[in-house]
């Protein structure tokens, strides 16, 4: 069973409560989402909050998927640049897939829905995103068709004496 995907679905108290409990499961099961676990929802509740300011300026879109049980399984943010020189592609940020639904393949479908939905922004010709190193992220998101184009080596404190990479990658869309 595949997920259903939806590009800028209405933000709803339960959906901005699944994303909430999607990133806080995500994030404590050792995900790359900008966090190191234990964390609460409280402590994800400030970045989400960014995240739908961004939306409501029409800066960021999201995309979600849904299981057959309709409940939110899959999440992730597309953000247009505000640069003038940078405006012809956006970056893909907070990736997940909820820790229930992995190894299914839903982390590829959602890449070739971000991919899509790229597609519909007028002018979009890539997508950017960045990862954590340490983890093997960068082989997922190469078999997506993402291409390594900078590593900034130990850019990512996880812990004290725990130095990670920061990818960055690139799918061009053309």
């Amino acid at each position: 069973m595949s997920l259903t995907f939806t590009l800028d679905p209405a933000v709803t108290p339960d959906l901005r409560d699944g994303v909430l409990d999607l990133w806080t499961d995500v994030s404590n099961a050792g995900g790359s989402v900008g966090f190191v676990p234990p964390v609460t929802r409280e402590d994800i509740r400030p970045e989400l909050v960014k995240h739908l300011a961004a939306m409501a300026e029409g800066r960021t879109r999201l995309l979600v998927g849904h299981d057959a049980q309709g409940r939110l399984a899959a999440c992730a943010f597309l953000t247009l640049n505000t640069h003038r020189l940078m405006r012809h592609w956006l970056w893909l940020y907070t990736v997940m897939v909820h820790p229930r639904h992995q190894g299914r393949g839903y982390g590829r479908d959602l890449m070739a829905a971000a991919a899509d939905a790229a597609r519909t922004c007028d002018g979009i010709e890539a997508i950017r995103l960045t990862c954590r190193g340490g983890l093997g992220l960068e082989r997922f998101y190469e078999s997506c068709g993402y291409k390594e184009v900078g590593r900034v080596p130990g850019a990512i404190r996880v812990a004290p004496g725990d130095d990670r990479d920061d990818i960055f990658l690139l799918l061009a869309l053309g």
